[in-house]
Formats: C-alpha cells, structure tokens, sequence
C-alpha cells in the first residue's frame, strides 16, 4: 500500500501573524425581536436576503480571506494529491433490474457524477445515463430515477447546484428520447408510476421572491398524465388540509394508491385509495400523527405495515385493507429490543435489526415464519436485499468505517451468498483497527462510540483526533467507508463515532431523548465522548477536532459555545445555528418535533435561547480553530445560519485561534456535490485541522 506521510510543520512564517487577527469587516444593523417580553438584538438580520448585492459581496470577501489562509498550509497540497490518489478507483453500485435490463451506477474513479448503466443478459454494458454530461463543472446531479412497471418509460430528477428543488424528465427507455414536458419545480418527491399512463408526485408552490429561502410549508400530491401539460396537473391530496411532507405511491401490484402526510419529521397519517374501484374513497388508516408507519408489501387485500404504533422499536404487522384500522392489525414480526427495518425480494421479507450499530439481518416467509439469520464475515453496516418478486438471486452491500463497500449475490431459496463486486483500492484494512466501547453521559445513560485507528499508534493522549456526531431526527450513524476519513487514518490520525441520543440507533424512545427540551442530552452525549477519549489518552484537548453536518452542525456549534476549551478544532457544517428563527426557512418548521420552536411558549423560547450557537457566542472567550462550512445554494438549512454565527465568532472571540467560513459557490446541503469539491473541500478541512492542532 502506498502511504505518503504528511509533514507536520510549522509554517516558515510566524504564528505571532495570527496574534491580532484582522477580520473582514461585517456590518451591524441591527434588529429587535420581542419574544414573550424578552428582546433580542440581531445585528445581522441583513444576512438572510440572499438575493442582496451585499451578502454576496461578504460571501466574496470572506472566501478571499479564508482562502489566503488556507493556500499558506503546505499540508493542504499533499492531502489533496493523496484523496484524489486514493479516491481513483472503480466503484459500482448494486445492480437492480427494470424490464429486460440490469442497472447500476458506476463511477470509473474521479468523476464528478455517478454514471448509470445498464446490460441485457451477456451482452456489453453501455451507458444509460451520464450526469457528468449535464454541466461542464459537474453541480448537475441526477437526483432520483422511477421506471414504469414495465420498464419502458423512465422519470428521472435533476438537481442543479445541489438546490432540493428539482426538475423531471420522462424518456423512453429504448431509445433514450425524451417523451412529454420537462417538470419543474419539485422538491421533496417521489415519483410513482400509473402504468405507463402518468405518475405521481409531491410538491410546494413555487417561491415568490427567493428560491434559496422562501418558506415552503404547504405540500401537495399531484397526479401528471404524459403527454399534458404541467399547469393541468391534478391536486390529488392535500388541497384541503395543511401537510408539510406529502407522498404519494401506487402499490407493485397498481391496486392501491398509497398517501403518507406529516406535519413535522416524526409521526404520519396513513392513507390508501382501491385503483380498481371507481369513484373509490380515500382510507384512512391511522390518524394522530404520533407514530410512523409505511405500507411494505400487500398481497391482494392483505396489506403489510412497518410501523412503531405501540412499538417504539417498530414491528410489521397485516391487515385486510377493507378494515385497516390498527385495531384490526396482526403481528407477523413482532417488536423485539432492537430496532427493525425491512425491505423485501424474492418472496420474501428480510428484517435489518441494527444491534450496537451494526447490522444483523433475517430472512422471513410472508407469514412471518423465520427461514434463517444471514451471517457476515465481520462486524458493519449491510444494505440491499431488496428486488422483485420473480427475483430469486439479490443484491446486498457490506461495509465498515474501515473495510470498503463490496457487493454480494444472494440466493433467496439456498441463503448462498457469492461475491459480486469488490473494490481494487490503494488500501489495506488490516492495518487498522476499530474498536467499540460503551461511555457513561452526564446523566449515565450508556452511550456507545466507535474509535479507529493505524495498529501501532500509542496511546499517550497526543493524538490528532476527529469526534463526529449527530444525533437527531431519528438518523443512525452507520458505519461506512469514506475515502476521507481513510487517508486522515493512514496519517496516523484516529477518527472516532458516537451514536448520540436524539438518532435512531435505539428506536424512538433513544430518539425522542433527544428533542425539545431534552436536546441538551445530545450535546452532553458529545461533550461526554471527548471527555471519553481524553480520559483513555486517545488524544487530550490540544489535539482534538469535532465535526458535524446539518443537525450535527448544530451540535459542534452547540458544544463549542458550552465549552470551548474542552475543543481545540470546531467544524460545523451546514448547521442549524440560529434556533430562534430556522423555521421561519424553506422547510425548517417541519423540524419543530425535534427542536420545538421559538413561538410556541415560552418555557420553548427560553430553552432554545438558551442553546442557539448564534446567540451563544459571548465577547472575551477563546473559542476552538473554527471553519465554518456551508453552501451558497443551500435551501435546505440556509447558508445565512452559517453567515450569522461566523459574523459573531470574528466579532467576539479572543486568542490565536481563527474563525474562517468556507462557502462553496454552486452548491446545496451536500447532495450531489461533485467528486472534485468533496476532495477540495476535505483537503481544506484536514489541512485547517492539522495546520491548528499542531500550531
């Protein structure tokens, strides 16, 4: 294996430049809210127009600024070259069949986009679709695809500089040619195909002013009949009541006409409608929002639901679909102590039970009879099993924070499993290791953490270490390969997982643990993990780094604020900052399950006031080395979250340690970035990260 050892130097210029850090100047102008008698100045309200001349014109000023220090580490370059070195390998996703062919996606090694594929039986794969041919500088993805049952007809989303609103496009699958009117305007969307005849589709009203920020909270499911056009679209649900997420899916068989509504991120009602009935009405199944629960698979009548109704770590259960009120619901595979999620293929149910943060997977007869427990070679994360019900042979991934994606052919009837597809990659797991250790938070709620590490490295507390987290939503971190973390690894770097509260790792009890007013668990969970790896000498203060994205934004800000000696690096990515105002934004108040909002009370305000980054940052403290991370075509968690808290970092903060922002042009949340600005980007971290932690 070919490692290139990064020098860990001083720059050949003085630290004492960064003594009297003179920022770019950021101006006040401030605005006073009143919440339940309380006021709150926020001089950099101007920063959420961004459609304005002068937020761009600070986004110019500060990427100059934040770039003239990153172009001064040498270590920069060489991390680069090493990602783009290790990331140069062939990739190919798992194949799934449509009509006559096999699709995959693949990535030959540095491009941009995914390209997808496809081959009938033995003849020469070709390519089906090529995203890198969308744009020249790669920012537009292909963002979801949807055949007709028969394969013929394909709808397919783009996105264009990672934005979640997304346009469709339906061709023919033969010949590739577009078929109908381009779709615009969609976000948040599935796409369900009515036989050939049209599909299904979820959307908002268009933004009046700014596409970037406008609240978008009214969602809807429509119905497009191929060959009409868009403005004739039918408003199928959601006209009369007020949902914020709507979708819409017609069942494999084209029988039902399946309708989840949420108001928030957690919790749905669930609705069917009989296609083959007409003038049939809307069913509807369960009714208050406090649980979630999805249609799996129905044979005729028989419907299967995923559900956590009366079961906080979800089971599945049967009912006839003329009498689907969960009263009427029958166990097929009962809650157990672990968290159940099912897929199906080949005839049968394959339940993924996520123990500890790794996979263990069963295989199921449709009436919940138990064929086998399928074994692994290690412990990991395990996706797949999923294909039609002809399909006797499937496709499952296998994967760890240390061991890359590999693909498996699996027979149905045999429980047999061959390799289908490894990657021939620049590196050998077996030099490291990952070790898993359960720490006691604040409260003493066991909190597991997963560490890795190059074999040999001592453990003397002086350790350049990334903590990561999230913890929120009801997301599991699972564990997976990134070629980022692997080259921060062959550095001799540890990179350490902990699976917080407020996640999904332990069903919704573990989840709801962490919401509202009780979302201090989380950061205390965080602020417990570094204290573990300090503790057990994995690395000590001086040397440690914390990151996290969206949510986990959220989290490093949350943490660095609370206690910002105990961090010597702060990476908040995409953060939800400003508490008191996320969802007044796009989708934001669609979050409020889990973090309650300002409006509500005031016991809500007062807590949220009293965690929110942005208003947290206080004059005369030395915060952490912080790199602010966001994008500039970010409408999912605006960038002006990002803007405000790195505003009042540069305005208040003391000491060496800077605060810089990093605003990527032509790009959203994360989705669909391109290759290329993944590599740059994790170059510029890893680069800041060293550059502080041994300056």
């Amino acid at each position: 294996m070919k490692t290139i050892i990064i020098p860990f130097i001083f720059l050949l210029y003085s630290i004492n430049t960064y003594c009297q850090i003179q920022y770019p100047k950021t101006e006040k102008k401030i605005v006073t809210d009143i919440y339940f008698n309380t006021k709150i100045e926020d001089p950099y309200r101007w920063m959420e127009n961004d459609t304005s001349t002068q937020i761009k014109e600070w986004n110019k000023t500060q990427n100059q600024f934040t770039f003239s220090y990153l172009d001064k580490i040498p270590e920069r370059k060489i991390i680069k070259k090493r990602l783009e070195e290790l990331w140069n390998y062939e990739k190919i996703g798992t194949p799934f069949k449509e009509g006559e062919y096999i699709y995959f996606y693949k990535n030959n090694g540095l491009q941009d986009q995914y390209v997808l594929y496809r081959k009938k039986d033995k003849e020469k794969e070709e390519v089906f679709i090529d995203p890198n041919k969308f744009s020249e500088d790669g920012t537009i993805s292909l963002a979801g695809i949807s055949f007709s049952k028969d394969g013929s007809l394909l709808a397919y989303s783009i996105s264009e500089g990672g934005s979640d609103w997304r346009k469709v496009i339906v061709i023919d699958t033969e010949n590739k040619k577009i078929i109908g009117d381009t779709l615009f305007n969609i976000k948040f969307s599935g796409i369900s195909w009515d036989g050939n005849e049209g599909f299904y589709y979820s959307t908002y009203d268009a933004p009046e002013k700014s596409v970037l920020s406008d609240k978008t909270d009214r969602h809807k499911l429509f119905y497009h009949k191929l060959y009409t056009s868009q403005k004739n679209d039918k408003v199928i649900f959601g006209h009369k009541e007020k949902f914020r997420y709507v979708n819409g899916y017609i069942t494999k068989d084209q029988k039902y006409l399946v309708i989840s509504a949420s108001k928030t991120t957690s919790g749905n009602n669930l609705f069917i409608k009989d296609l083959t009935k007409k003038n049939a009405k809307l069913i509807q199944i369960t009714n208050d929002f406090k649980s979630s629960s999805y249609i799996v698979h129905n044979i005729d009548n028989k419907l299967y639901i995923s559900t956590n109704l009366d079961a906080p770590n979800k089971k599945l259960v049967y009912v006839d679909a003329n009498q689907p009120n969960s009263e009427n619901w029958a166990d097929c595979i009962p809650e157990t102590k672990n968290v159940l999620n099912i897929t199906k293929g080949g005839g049968y149910f394959f339940a993924n039970y996520f123990i500890d943060a790794n996979s263990k997977i069963i295989q199921y007869n449709y009436d919940g009879k138990k064929i086998r427990e399928i074994k692994f070679n290690g412990k990991g994360n395990v996706s797949g099993f999923s294909g039609k019900e002809d399909q006797k042979e499937i496709f499952y991934n296998f994967s760890n924070y240390i061991t890359p994606r590999s693909s498996f052919k699996y027979n149905v009837e045999t429980g047999k499993s061959v390799s289908y597809w490894s990657p021939d990659i620049d590196f050998n797991s077996q030099e490291f290791i990952t070790e898993q250790y359960f720490f006691n938070s604040k409260d003493g709620t066991k909190i597991p953490i997963s560490i890795m590490y190059k074999k040999g490295i001592k453990l003397d507390g002086k350790n350049p270490t990334i903590l990561y987290g999230y913890g929120g939503f009801n997301i599991s971190l699972k564990p997976g390969f990134k070629v980022t973390n692997a080259v921060w690894l062959e550095q001799g770097g540890i990179y350490a997982v902990a699976n917080l509260r407020g996640g999904g790792e332990y069903g919704k009890e573990w989840h709801d643990a962490g919401t509202k007013t009780k979302k201090q668990n989380v950061f205390d969970d965080f602020i417990s993990a570094a204290e573990f790896l300090i503790d057990n000498k994995y690395t000590n203060s001086k040397y440690l780094a914390i990151s996290g994205r969206s949510n986990g934004g959220l989290l490093v800000g949350a943490c660095m604020t609370q206690r910002p000696e105990l961090f010597k690096v702060a990476l908040p990515a995409v953060g939800v900052l400003d508490m008191l105002r996320y969802h007044t934004f796009t989708s934001g108040a669609g979050w409020a399950y889990d973090y309650g909002t300002s409006d509500e009370n005031e016991e809500m305000f007062q807590y949220l006031y009293g965690y929110s980054p942005v208003h947290n940052v206080k004059k005369g403290i030395e915060y952490p080395a912080t790199l602010v991370l966001t994008g500039d075509h970010d409408d999912r968690v605006v960038p002006a979250h990002s803007f405000k808290f790195a505003a009042h970092l540069q305005d208040k903060q003391i000491g060496l340690n800077p605060t810089l922002i990093r605003i990527e042009t032509n790009a959203g949340h994360g989705s669909g970035t391109p290759v290329s600005k993944k590599i740059e980007e994790a170059a510029d971290v890893m680069g800041f990260i060293l550059f502080n932690i041994r300056n």
